[in-house]
């Protein structure tokens, strides 16, 4: 396990179209920092894990089971295990660091592409 990494040089990981996330994971979570492109839709899915985000940069509407707002910069989002969940970037597309406990295994097994910046300092 690496102790230090720049999150720019972590090699993306395609969850959807449209969405890219550069993911740290321990032993017991993962952090994801996710790009979502402007007006790009996550459908609506559910997983195991716990998790927990925070908006770095635009806008997203969140559905968490039936329940939609829309989030802006420096506002989070809690969403339990196994609740329904969908999302849609703003039109300036959005960024969020997402906190996933367990470790998300299964994004270990999509396509990746190569290291980039990421849209947000």
């Amino acid at each position: 396990m690496n102790i230090y990494q720049a999150v720019a040089k972590l090699r993306p990981t395609r969850i959807w179209d449209g969405v890219l996330a550069r993911t740290v994971s321990g032993d017991r979570l993962s952090i994801g920092f996710v790009d979502i492109d402007p007006d790009v839709q996550v459908p609506e899915h559910r997983h195991e894990n716990e998790q927990v985000g925070f908006v770095l940069r635009g806008s997203v509407t969140m559905v968490v089971d039936g329940q939609s707002r829309e989030l802006r910069v420096g506002e989070t989002y809690t969403i339990a295990s196994q609740l329904p969940h969908s999302a849609t970037a703003g039109a300036d597309g959005v960024s969020v660091v997402d906190v996933f406990a367990p470790v998300r295994q299964d994004w270990k097994d999509k396509p990746t592409v190569a290291p980039f910046p990421g849209r947000w300092p």
